[in-house]
């Protein structure tokens, strides 16, 4: 959905400005020294890893133990040689002996055993809790003892950026030191970053000397690749249907998923500790949550919200290894879902529409983002969806502050999530976030026996033998957190991420992305090319 012109003209002037900085600071594109992205992924609070960047992708600055290839496998980064106990309780691993952080100082063990001790104290995005300590045997040693076994640990290994300790001071997390492919030299919020080459990087030697991320709403974005200013561009889909000279759309698959978050308790007047109301008495009840699932056409919203960019979303893991193909079922039949809410007492006596039942309307509020058109786009068709089963689904966008700090464990909120890791279906439905879970299970949910298995999953010795564990939580024939079982979330939708991307810009082979909150397709900067003279 576009701007109204008066605010088109006013992104495109305050375009203008930043692309004057830039041009103003940085060297000319001769030779093609630089390239320049609007791909999002600015982040207010800071580029600090310890307090969750890097989690949902690249972290450029910061160099991690181990990374992703385009096809998802580990592979070595930092780590040359990593161990676990027979106990599964203690990590060992070796590090590269030649790796400097941009400072020049030496990248050593003690560095490793900080970082990952210091984001486990920090409270922070990161659910490191279960660290008991991390220490430096040598320089190029660290062990990383957990309080109880956990195979999903392995997953930081993957994204936490080390950090040097000497320099991780109050400020760092608007001055980043690390040593990935880039360092950032210039930092003008709301506007733009200037990474340039860091000459001491010990891998691949990336391409371009400089990059220059752009923070512009999408239809600056548009009028800037039109005028030939953007390398990389990234658009929700609505904006993807469309040329733009001199550039290619590259639609990357995704695990990024689009949901509607359930309250599945009652508001029995119970407040978390910092005061925000719990519980939704409509989405309480199970028949709700089933018929919304069965009601919702995700082909659908696949083909009109996404405008064909993405794939129908049944859980939160769709197609990743630890997905269960038995969790999926006939969607947008109306009949069925009309059935379970007769079956569950809901019915519409008055004639207007909205059933109700012991006096309480099926009448909730779908709270989005209300910066994301998208989010709008799926919330209001699926109140158009629901509507002829007797469901009322009033779509609201709020500022994410409000949702996070008023709205998020009472309201049913349009939320998008997606990893590479099992980790997060762990914090999503599991019942022990507490009293004050934040984003993760915000709608209180419980069930002892998807706890039993989730747990299980930790435990296990290793990745396969956890994955008969993560497919029994989402459904085991007769429970679990899946539509079949407490309908927890109505899934909707797996995006693909689409980018306009300049047609001499080689960009290789891109990864499988995750959920947003960094610069996702530049995992592979390093393979990146111009390849025109």
């Amino acid at each position: 959905m576009g701007f109204k012109k008066s605010r088109l003209k006013w992104v495109v002037a305050a375009l203008a400005s930043c692309l004057a900085v830039v041009f103003i600071t940085t060297e000319s594109r001769a030779g093609k020294a630089e390239i320049i992205l609007a791909v999002g992924g600015e982040r207010p609070e800071g580029y600090d890893p310890t307090l969750g960047w890097g989690d949902h992708g690249n972290p450029l600055f910061q160099s991690t133990l181990l990374k992703r290839d385009e096809n998802l496998e580990i592979v070595p980064d930092l780590a040359v040689e990593w161990t676990l106990s027979q106990d599964r309780l203690t990590w060992t691993i070796r590090i590269r002996d030649d790796v400097l952080f941009t400072d020049g100082s030496p990248l050593t063990a003690e560095d490793v055993a900080y970082t990952f001790n210091t984001a486990a104290a920090s409270g922070g995005i990161l659910d490191l809790s279960y660290v008991d300590r991390a220490e430096a045997l040598d320089k190029t040693t660290v062990s990383i003892r957990l309080k109880r076994p956990d195979i999903t640990f392995f997953h930081y290994f993957v994204t936490l950026g080390i950090v040097p300790r000497r320099l991780h001071t109050a400020d760092y997390r608007r001055n980043p030191v690390g040593s990935g492919p880039y360092k950032m030299v210039r930092w003008d919020e709301g506007q733009q970053m200037i990474l340039e080459i860091n000459d001491r990087y010990y891998g691949p030697r990336p391409a371009f000397k400089r990059l220059v991320f752009l923070f512009t709403e999408p239809d600056a974005g548009l009028a800037a690749a039109r005028a030939g200013k953007v390398d990389v561009l990234l658009v929700p889909s609505s904006l993807a249907r469309q040329n733009i000279a001199g550039m290619t759309l590259h639609a990357i698959p995704s695990v990024d998923n689009r949901g509607l978050m359930f309250p599945v308790v009652p508001d029995a007047g119970k407040r978390t500790p910092r005061g925000l109301a719990i519980g939704n008495d409509v989405t309480a009840d199970l028949a709700i949550r089933r018929a919304v699932n069965h009601a919702i056409d995700r082909k659908a919203l696949v083909e009109g919200v996404l405008e064909g960019f993405g794939s129908p979303a049944f859980g939160v893991v769709d197609g990743l290894p630890w997905d269960n193909p038995d969790i999926r079922f006939q969607d947008g039949d109306l009949k069925k879902a009309a059935q379970i809410l007769e079956a569950g007492g809901w019915v519409d006596s008055d004639g207007d529409g909205v059933r109700e039942k012991n006096g309480l309307k099926a009448e909730f509020v779908v709270v989005y983002d209300a910066k994301d058109s998208l989010r709008q786009g799926l919330a209001s068709a699926a109140a158009d969806m629901v509507r002829p089963v007797g469901i009322k689904i009033v779509p609201r966008g709020e500022g994410w502050d409000r949702i996070r700090d008023e709205l998020c464990h009472s309201h049913v909120i349009l939320f998008g999530y997606g990893d590479h890791s099992p980790l997060e279906m762990y914090k999503l439905y599991h019942s022990s976030p507490g009293p004050e879970p934040m984003y993760w299970n915000p709608g209180f949910y419980s069930n002892p026996v998807v706890d039993r298995y989730l747990d299980q999953a930790k435990a296990a010795p290793s990745f396969d033998a956890a994955i008969p564990f993560w497919r029994k939580a989402q459904w085991d024939g007769q429970t679990g957190f899946t539509t079949f079982g407490d309908a927890a979330w109505a899934w909707m939708v797996n995006l693909k991420h689409t980018y306009f991307v300049n047609k001499c810009l080689d960009v290789s082979h891109p990864q499988i992305e995750p959920h947003g909150g960094g610069w996702q397709i530049t995992a592979n900067i390093t393979q990146w090319k111009w390849v025109c003279d």
